[in-house]
Formats: C-alpha cells, structure tokens, sequence
C-alpha cells in the first residue's frame, strides 16, 4: 500500500504556530533535532506493508528522505486537491492500487507499529474509507495535557487520527461533498448542515454510539465506511498549537542511539 504523506501547510500569520514557522512549512519543525515530517518518513520506512511514499508540499530540496521509493509533489493549495494529486501518483505507480494510506506531516510519535497494525486492520474488511479514531481514555493517559478537542459519543469521547485510508476511487467520486466537509472540519455547525441535522443533534445529546454515527454519516455520503479504534493515542497527537510542539519536542528528546535516515544520507 502506497502512503500519500500531506505536507503543505504553511501557517500565516494569525495562525498560533506562526511564531514558531515564520512563514515556512509547519512540516519542517524542529523536533528533537529533525524536522517533524522526519519522525513521520521514518516509521513508514520501517514498515512492511508501506511500498511507495508520496510527499505532498516538499520538494527533494528540504532534504527529508526515506528508504521507501520517494515521489515529491507540488501542493495543489488545498488539502483535499493535495490528496485527489497524491492519489492519482499512487494509481500512474501502479494502477492495480486500490487503496492508499493518507498521513499527516504533523505526528511525530507515529512509529512503525502503528502503521502495520493500520494497514492489517484494512486488509481485514474492504471498504471505501477508513477513519481512525483516538478514545479520550487512551490519549490522556499518554498524552494528558494534550487539549484535545473531542467528539462526545454515547458511552465515550473520542478524537481523531492523522493517519486514515481510503479506495482511490474515494478522489473521483463525491469531491464536492469532500470538499465541503474538509473545509469545514473546524465547524462541526457547518459540517453537520451537510451530513445531516438530527444526526448532529442525537450526537450532542449522547444519544449516538459510535456505530449508529458512522452508519448515519456513511448513509448520508452514499459509501461504506468503518472506524478503527486505536489503541494507541499517537495517531491522534498532532501538531497544531504551540503547547502540542512542546510537548512533542519533550516527548521525543530521548537520545537515540541508532542513526536517523537524515544522518545515514
């Protein structure tokens, strides 16, 4: 399975992280020595079940590398645009693909387990899209001052993953309505005006477990979807506010004793 790595995000100036970027890519953060895509390269060039990465937004120039076959694409500007490019690369690699692995530049703590164990769970039932979810259990304990925002399920709070899979057909088939849920991720108002209202009410009142959401929402966009819990809250702790980066930089400030890709180069 090919992996699609989005990296294009350059934060401007009201942006919370800006301060930190200056105007350059929020991929090429410092943590703990690499740049914070580097964490990211790294665990999928470990994994067994990765073949081919395409990086989104960088060019061979920032230097990042990986073991895997690398492809570098120009971002197209918006993040669902990004990933409809970055499939199409994945299917002229081999058009036998059928689904592709998207992951964000901005989850450093991804580690190479984590990527097999996504990628066996797909391969055991097909579907069209794959979402993974963080249960608010397991993020803080790992993670307990993450501040995290959550969405509050009956029996449970979850967030999440920055890591997620879907069939190549998903970047041909309800781009408008794609476009419109990504554009909106930070309004759960906006997005409920499209997948539905008493969907978005029953949630607020608790009323939804975690399948009744998913089999709503997938009726809704006319495809078959599944959410995978993780088990580890990695997936979900990315990169977004300063106090997120400390925490990162902290985390992850261990000395390492096997050389990075970066320094093997």
């Amino acid at each position: 399975m090919d992996a699609i790595v989005t990296a294009g995000g350059i934060p401007l100036p009201e942006d919370p992280l800006y301060p930190y970027t200056e105007g350059h890519s929020k991929a090429m953060l410092d943590i703990a020595g690499k740049p914070m895509i580097q964490w990211v390269l790294e665990a999928l060039s470990a994994s067994k079940k990765v073949d081919n990465v395409i990086i989104i937004g960088m060019s061979e120039k920032s230097g990042v590398v990986c073991s895997k076959p690398t492809y570098f694409l120009s971002s197209e500007g918006r993040m669902l645009a990004n990933i409809v490019a970055g499939v199409k690369k994945a299917v002229e690699l081999n058009p036998q693909t059928e689904r592709v692995l998207v992951v964000s530049s901005d989850i450093p703590a991804l580690t190479t387990e984590m990527v097999d164990w996504l990628v066996e769970e797909i391969e055991k039932e097909p579907a069209d899209l794959y979402y993974g979810i963080i249960p608010r259990e397991a993020m803080e304990k790992r993670f307990p001052d993450s501040r995290r925002t959550w969405t509050h399920l009956k029996g449970m709070d979850v967030c999440g993953a920055d890591i997620n899979a879907a069939h190549v057909r998903m970047a041909i088939e309800h781009l408008e309505m794609w476009e419109a849920l990504i554009g909106n991720r930070k309004s759960p108002l906006r997005q409920a005006a499209i997948i539905g209202f008493g969907t978005l009410f029953l949630a607020a009142l608790r009323q939804l477990t975690l399948d009744d959401l998913v089999k709503r929402v997938c009726e809704r966009i006319g495809i078959h979807g599944k959410a995978l819990i993780w088990p580890w809250a990695e997936a979900g702790m990315d990169v977004d506010k300063p106090h997120q980066l400390e925490i990162m930089r902290a985390d992850l400030a261990i000395p390492d004793t096997i050389p990075s890709l970066m320094e093997e180069g």
